[in-house]
């Protein structure tokens, strides 16, 4: 069962979907061409799942990412979070819900190389305004989400004293400080080894057990197989869903 299934609102209501498309298209300028990198996209992601975005490259699945993670908006059509509609809000309002709601996890890690894992771990808090735990995070929750990891012994390492996947590891305590609404990873073990690729999905797939909402954007069919659910895109509409 998923996470939101059955719950309902103090009025009886059921509880919307954490994330909803609902005719969401978006199109880009090329020229004199008028590019549709998604046409007509409806979809809803429960809170608690663990989705893949699935197909290869020029299908639109790194445009959803980007709508999925308020990085842009949609051309027509509406997004809702949390059953508010966040379809036209402002690059402000965008993002503050990316400081606080999201975590991000990217193939190429993004950590800063002066900075040590403790430090890189605490950097979203400098962007937090306020919401979730902000800058009022104490040093047990940077603990905590580098025991999540396994990283906590290398709190004090560089980036460049650690293995690709341990930055991958510490990419994603990163996006745990804030206690996300929803982790959203783009191609998160492009740079591993199949064998550390594994380990990093297994960790996923150990956060989402826990109740965490995931959501990995991916062409490896491998690395979807983790997930509970397949959302197959193809030239910028949704396929029929599958279950993983």
């Amino acid at each position: 069962m998923l996470a939101s299934e059955g719950r309902t609102t103090p009025g009886g209501h059921p509880m919307p979907s954490l994330v909803e498309f609902k005719d969401v298209e978006k199109t880009y300028r090329m020229g004199t061409n008028t590019v549709h990198a998604l046409a007509g996209v409806n979809l809803a992601i429960e809170a608690g799942e663990f989705v893949s975005v699935i197909g290869p490259s020029g299908s639109g699945k790194s445009t959803l990412m980007h709508l999925l993670g308020f990085l842009d908006q949609p051309s027509t059509g509406t997004i809702l979070f949390e059953g508010q509609d966040v379809s036209k809000i402002s690059g402000r309002a965008r993002a503050t819900i990316r400081a606080n709601r999201i975590g991000f996890v990217f193939q190429a890690f993004y950590l800063l190389p002066r900075m040590t894992v403790l430090q890189n771990t605490l950097l979203p808090l400098a962007y937090s305004r306020g919401e979730g735990v902000g800058r009022r995070v104490s040093r047990m929750r940077v603990k905590e989400v580098l025991d999540a990891v396994g990283m906590a012994d290398r709190a004090h390492h560089r980036p460049s004293q650690l293995s690709g996947g341990q930055r991958q590891r510490v990419a994603i305590a990163r996006a745990l400080i804030n206690e996300p609404r929803l982790i959203l990873a783009d191609e998160p073990t492009g740079n591993l080894d199949s064998g550390m690729a594994g380990t990093i999905m297994e960790l996923f797939a150990s956060l989402n057990r826990q109740g965490r909402t995931v959501v990995v954007v991916t062409h490896d069919m491998e690395i979807a197989r983790y997930s509970r659910r397949w959302i197959r895109v193809r030239d910028g509409k949704i396929a029929p869903e599958e279950a993983a």
